[in-house]
């Protein structure tokens, strides 16, 4: 198969809408990273993306619409909370899991009761599934567990071959996919943090706790949510994290790359370097610009594009600082935990 490379024009949006329409799979940028797309409603089609991801059957995948229209015919109920988030962030970041109706395949929701669906904000993104008229099933655009891809060259880096074809828009905003949560019970329980934070949800709709996972599990019967899995997200390179107070972290991350340059010789060490700790950075180390560490948003938008770099760079050991759990840094901290999974956090 050869892997179309596309741009946001009308002519070729009209023609990735047309390879959606007919059962195809489109990888499309969205405001938190690239989604590969197929008709929702098609199980063929959405058996094509757990293909082409090499993703397992019990991983569920978001539905995205354009149209809050389009809600009666793919979900059985809306409740007060979920119409309360609806109205205040989409088009946006946030998805919502609701009771799904007969048309949603059991692929896409891994045999549960209810689908995760949003509204992306990204006007590429809402104006490919406009056009294509149907809702569209789209979890990141890569390889199952990997990196997620932020641009249209960390999608062919994975999916080159695999996909009919890819939209081209550049970086995406927020850089980490969207929050997931559902809105049917109480408290509101967020399955995934994301570029939508806890605070901004308690402050619309009240309660609002984080899931909180049963023992791990390598191969669940169906996991709750898209992005609860254990292992996600992971460079090829070997993740090891940094947690410290924040005036400690520039000492935390010379002691760490000094001791893993003495004690693993073949090691090609990264780092993931917030600028405010730039003289720590060691010689014999790659570094990747992450941002500025009083920035969360900015190191969200930068993180795979970061690990991607360092694996690019040949480095296969990466050190990086966890941020604190505030704001958008509780899904830097999800996202870089299940990166590091079985990996050692200093």
């Amino acid at each position: 198969m050869q892997t179309l490379r596309l741009t946001s024009t009308p002519e070729d949006l009209a023609r990735a809408s047309e390879i959606l329409r007919s059962g195809g799979l489109v990888a499309f940028p969205t405001e938190t990273v690239y989604g590969l797309g197929a008709n929702a409603l098609d199980p063929e089609a959405v058996a094509r993306i757990f293909a082409a991801k090499q993703r397992p059957a019990w991983d569920p995948v978001i539905v995205h619409i354009s149209d809050a229209a389009t809600l009666p015919q793919i979900v059985t109920e809306i409740p007060p909370d979920a119409q309360v988030l609806i109205d205040h962030f989409w088009p946006g970041p946030l998805t919502l899991l609701l009771p799904r109706s007969s048309v949603i395949p059991n692929s896409v929701t891994a045999g549960r009761p209810l689908v995760g669906v949003r509204m992306p904000a990204h006007p590429v993104a809402f104006e490919l599934i406009r056009l294509a008229g149907v809702p569209i099933a789209a979890p990141s655009a890569n390889r199952f567990g990997h990196t997620s891809p932020t641009t249209a060259e960390h999608v062919l880096a994975d999916l080159d071959g695999r996909i009919d074809a890819v939209v081209d828009a550049g970086p995406t905003l927020h850089g980490v996919e969207s929050t997931v949560l559902d809105p049917t019970q109480s408290p509101i329980v967020i399955y995934r943090p994301g570029a939508v934070t806890l605070e901004q949800i308690r402050a619309v709709a009240g309660a609002t706790l984080f899931y909180e996972p049963p023992p791990k599990s390598e191969s669940p019967e169906s996991l709750p949510s898209p992005g609860v899995g254990i292992r996600h997200y992971a460079p090829c390179a070997r993740l090891i994290l940094i947690e410290a107070p924040d005036a400690d972290l520039p000492a935390a991350l010379a002691h760490a790359a000094a001791n893993h340059a003495q004690s693993h010789e073949q090691a090609y060490l990264g780092i993931l370097l917030p600028r405010e700790f730039a003289q720590s950075a060691p010689l014999h180390a790659t570094i990747f610009d992450w941002g500025s560490w009083t920035a969360p948003e900015e190191l969200a938008a930068h993180l795979y594009a970061g690990l991607r770099a360092l694996d690019a760079a040949g480095c296969n050991l990466i050190l990086c600082p966890l941020p604190v759990a505030e704001g958008i840094g509780a899904a830097l901290r999800d996202r870089l935990r299940k990166a590091a999974w079985k990996n050692e956090s200093l």
